[in-house]
């Protein structure tokens, strides 16, 4: 205090001065000091690595925001290490911060950065008093606010990678789902007040009738049923799986039950993003003089055909295969599901002479312009007869053309490997494969045994290596081939139709919808998803849900646990249906993560929500009360 009194100045010409005391001059030099320790390279790295390491991530309600129905109530008093916090958690804690019903920080070892801090101050005995304000006040003002604001940034990147990189993972699924293929189909958009939308499609996916049903006028929608089987001879019928679905499916099998074989084939269809694209600047360019409920229909139909073509016409964002696609950083998702798409587009290969202008625009080097050029090219010409009259297309330069015609293909085309994923550059070198084997072309693709005695090292060139002689091969002994799976409806049992129909222990085929952290939602056919907590996937442990199902994946579930007045149905995938002594035993979705997922899903996709509601898996079984009775009327002994 005595050498801080030499730093004292006297007031001047009646200015106060700027140090009037010994303290003042202590404090100056204080904060000197404080703003050079925050601005240190090398203490700011260490801060924010211990910060990193140890932190820990907490939230609180405020105050009069507190109430029993929030959907943020788990986050109410939460807290978790800043490490370890999954994408979903940290993405809900930030819409609650942004809705105003929560606030959330950074909690770091303050004692131990503090310590740390005055240690390397190296301060004598006599300074260390000092010292020790010092680095509370480095900490505290300067340093604490700017690593938080750091590492707030970068949990957000954190979070938004990880729900960038599942939607795009679950769309890739939805996109490469199997298609029924090109068969005659009626599309039944489900509705209890507005009735039943109709669409039959023949097997190019045209539209050839609409009508509309209605589900309580039971005979007349039977026999417009049967009329229409009767009439357009559909292979296939398929049912929105929203509102008033099984009850659709319901009637409709019982009236297809009065008819001799061989009837259609019932099957009920994921309808995300039906309502969307009804809505659309395409499905109005589409079916100009159609209602806007009646394109729902349509698309339901054809989406049943070929999921890519159908889903390719929607925003993907609308499809409903993720969670807080609204909160993450936007550019990046467009990014990522554009490529997804696009991707998924180009493995498949693409018809060129039925393709939408929607389906042509995502192959590489089209693009929506090109797209359209293209249809009308072959609406003015009666189609493509070859790869190479894509050359006629106004604007498609040799890039363009090397870029796409790889993915697009020509059935019954001038040549044979214009329906294969051969390369045009390519046909030379598969012509003169199957002139040393003394065969034509059309002799030498698809045939298994002729491709297999190729010696491939001998057509190694400059241009031409191995793996891509081995990709030709591939493809010659399956040309055009669909890396799809094959077509196989769900089977959804025809006692089970409502939430209330369910019964712990029960064993059901149902559908995976949505993958997310936490595990996976699971369509059984009663209007509302079940969750398959992650704990309850497997018999061994699972870290990564996609590890064990895909998106449109049938699976088997039972049936743990049914809370009808929250709308909540626990399923498990385990061999002991969940009863076991893991059962419930991770961390993992909250019941306000199953609940967004249902907003999202309305959001989104104008779709009836999975789910109210969540839970953790209990690690008991449910054993009902004796003489208690089931919803459905079942007394228990």
């Amino acid at each position: 205090m005595v050498k801080a009194a030499e730093f004292v100045l006297p007031e001047a010409d009646g200015t106060p001065s700027e140090v009037p005391t010994a303290e003042a001059a202590l404090q100056g030099a204080r904060d000197i000091l404080a703003e050079q320790i925050a601005e240190d390279a090398v203490i700011r790295g260490w801060v924010r690595e211990i910060t990193r390491a140890k932190g820990v991530v907490k939230s609180s309600v405020i105050a009069e925001k507190k109430h029993d129905e929030s959907k943020f109530k788990d986050y109410f008093e939460f807290s978790e290490s800043l490490g370890t916090i999954p994408s979903h958690r940290m993405l809900a804690i930030r819409r609650g911060e942004t809705e105003g019903e929560l606030l959330w920080r950074i909690e770091a070892p303050v004692e131990e950065i503090n310590a740390r801090l005055l240690n390397e101050a190296g301060a004598g005995k006599n300074a260390r008093q000092q010292y020790t304000l010092v680095c509370a006040d480095a900490y505290k003002r300067l340093l604490s606010p700017a690593i938080e604001v750091e590492l707030r940034v970068e949990l957000k990147t954190r979070a938004d990678d990880e729900a960038i990189t599942i939607f795009g993972r679950n769309l890739e699924q939805l996109l490469l789902a199997s298609p029924a293929g090109e068969k005659k189909v009626i599309g039944l958009d489900p509705g209890f007040r507005t009735g039943v939308k109709v669409a039959v499609v023949n097997a190019t996916g045209a539209l050839v009738h609409t009508d509309t049903l209605y589900l309580h006028q039971e005979d007349r929608f039977a026999g417009a049923v049967r009329a229409m089987v009767t009439r357009f001879m559909p292979e296939l019928i398929a049912i929105g799986n929203g509102t008033a679905s099984r009850e659709t499916e319901t009637l409709t099998k019982a009236a297809l039950r009065e008819m001799d074989a061989p009837r259609p084939q019932v099957v009920v269809v994921n309808e995300a993003g039906a309502s969307v694209y009804s809505a659309s600047d395409l499905a109005r360019s589409e079916f100009p003089e159609l209602d806007v409920s009646l394109r729902g229909a349509v698309s339901i139909a054809r989406r049943l055909q070929d999921p890519l073509a159908e889903l390719v016409k929607i925003d993907p964002k609308s499809i409903g295969v993720g969670q807080y696609q609204h909160d993450v950083n936007q550019t990046k998702l467009k990014q990522r599901l554009d490529e997804t798409v696009e991707s998924a587009v180009n493995r498949v290969g693409v018809e060129i002479n039925t393709a939408s202008p929607a389906l042509l625009g995502y192959v590489a080097g089209i693009g929506p312009s090109l797209a359209q050029a293209i249809v009308s090219r072959r609406d003015s010409k009666g189609g493509f007869q070859s790869r190479h009259d894509l050359k006629d297309v106004p604007r498609l330069g040799a890039k363009a053309f090397e870029q796409a015609a790889g993915f697009l293909r020509v059935r019954g085309g001038a040549h044979p490997l214009d329906a294969s994923a051969v390369h045009p550059e390519r046909y030379a070198l598969v012509e003169r494969m199957a002139q040393d084997l003394g065969v034509n072309v059309a002799e030498f693709i698809a045939n298994d045994a002729l491709v297999d005695r190729i010696d491939l090292r001998k057509y190694v060139s400059g241009d031409v290596g191995m793996p891509t002689l081995v990709d030709i091969a591939a493809e010659l002994k399956k040309p055009g081939r669909d890396p799809r799976a094959a077509f196989e409806p769900p089977a959804f049992r025809e006692d089970i139709q409502k939430p209330s129909d369910l019964l712990p222990g029960m064993v059901l085929e149902g559908v995976v919808t949505n993958i997310v952290a936490f595990g996976v939602f699971v369509d059984i056919g009663v209007h509302q998803d079940g969750l398959v907590h992650v704990s309850q996937l497997a018999d061994r442990y699972v870290k990564d849900p996609n590890d064990v199902v895909k998106v449109g994946m049938k699976v088997k579930v039972t049936v743990q646990s049914v809370d009808l007045p929250r709308n909540r149905i626990a399923l498990s995938m385990r061999s002991d249906g969940g009863m076991g002594p893991k059962a419930g035993s991770a961390e993992g979705g909250t019941r306000r993560d199953v609940e967004q997922n249902n907003r999202e899903t309305r959001q989104n996709t104008g779709q009836r929500a999975p789910l109210k509601g969540g839970f953790k898996p209990a690690a008991k079984p449910f054993v009902p009360a004796k003489g208690a009775v089931a919803p459905n009327g079942i007394r228990f002994k």
